[in-house]
């Protein structure tokens, strides 16, 4: 294992991006995405990501010259257009966007459409919670999951993620995929040669599979099973219908270099508590519920532990694989 600084680790990603054909901004964007996923042990979400969207711009199925626009707007609602390049850049506009729009009108939504994987969803809505308001978010994905009953890949694993701020502490984050596990653990597991356990995935033939690379070739399994498929049809049409994105099994998997620009959506909605019962009545609630689930000692709040991570990180710097850094210093050099 190697340490690095988080502002190490961030030059040397962008600068990887960049030497693949994105621009500053997306390279930027982009870098700092993934090394905020990686402070916060999520590594399906982190470092490991970089040379798959390296793969994906040098083979053009991201446009790496790509700037974001907003292509649709009302006063609470909005269309951002990622034309095809990476997520972050159209996810950060669609977020600023949807704060501005909530000020102003209480609650916004904001669906980005021909967009590209959006990493750790929980991550966009860091300024929500800044800005002392409530964020959802909810992204589509390449198709990963049956539908319930069905023999075939037809929806993504289709994340969500809310986070409510509180008054003097970090705010409650909750992540989470609408598969039984998140894909990116299989991509882990393969690279790491280890094995799966049983009811993550099946194989391409619908069996179940302790093998991961099989499981990236076949499906994963839907969380809850039939509640889980009908929530990750939600989000499909959540991100797709309303902003004129591609449907999961239009969209070719992002763990392969070849294939077409996926186009899939991301939607963010920004609610003001101020807008509704008040500030005052909705940090109340929020810690009268906080105090009610910390009488079990064992219970952990959902965000905890991800920003326990990131402070260390922040102070020791993150431990990366040396076989990924090496990878990632050979990119940016080529």
């Amino acid at each position: 294992m190697a340490t690095r600084s988080i502002a190490d680790l961030t030059r040397l990603t962008a600068d990887a991006l960049r030497r693949a054909g994105a621009n500053a901004g997306m390279a930027e964007a982009t870098a700092a995405a993934l090394v905020a996923a990686e402070a916060q042990g999520l590594a399906s979400h982190g470092l490991s990501r970089a040379p798959q969207y390296i793969g994906h711009l040098k083979r053009g199925r991201v446009n790496g010259d790509a700037i974001p626009k907003v292509r649709q707007r009302k006063p609470a609602a909005l269309v951002v257009d990622a034309q095809e390049g990476l997520a972050f850049p159209a996810c950060a506009v669609a977020v600023r966007e949807a704060i501005r729009s909530a000020h102003e009108c209480g609650t916004a939504f904001a669906v980005v459409t021909r967009s590209h994987h959006f990493g750790a969803a929980a991550n966009h809505l860091a300024p929500v919670a800044q800005a002392g308001m409530v964020g959802l978010a909810f992204g589509n994905s390449p198709a990963g999951m049956p539908a319930w009953g069905g023999k075939r890949a037809l929806f993504g694993t289709n994340p969500i993620a809310a986070v409510f701020p509180r008054r003097n502490d970090p705010p409650l984050v909750i992540d989470l995929s609408l598969s039984e596990v998140a894909r990116g653990k299989l991509m882990v597991a393969a690279k790491k040669g280890e094995q799966i356990p049983l009811g993550w995935a099946l194989d391409k033939d619908g069996n179940p599979t302790t093998d991961p690379r099989a499981g990236l070739e076949g499906m994963m399994m839907p969380a809850g099973g039939v509640k889980g498929a009908m929530l990750a049809m939600v989000v499909e049409l959540l991100c797709c219908a309303l902003g004129g994105a591609a449907f999961g099994f239009e969209a070719d998997s992002f763990f392969a270099d070849e294939g077409n620009r996926p186009r899939i959506g991301q939607a963010f909605m920004v609610i003001d508590p101020a807008a509704l019962a008040g500030k005052d009545v909705f940090h109340e609630r929020i810690e009268t519920l906080v105090s009610v689930m910390l009488i079990d000692p064992d219970v952990r709040l959902p965000g905890q532990r991800r920003e326990a991570l990131a402070q260390k990180a922040e102070a020791d710097g993150i431990d990366v694989p040396d076989a990924l850094v090496q990878q990632l210093e050979e990119l940016a050099r080529s």
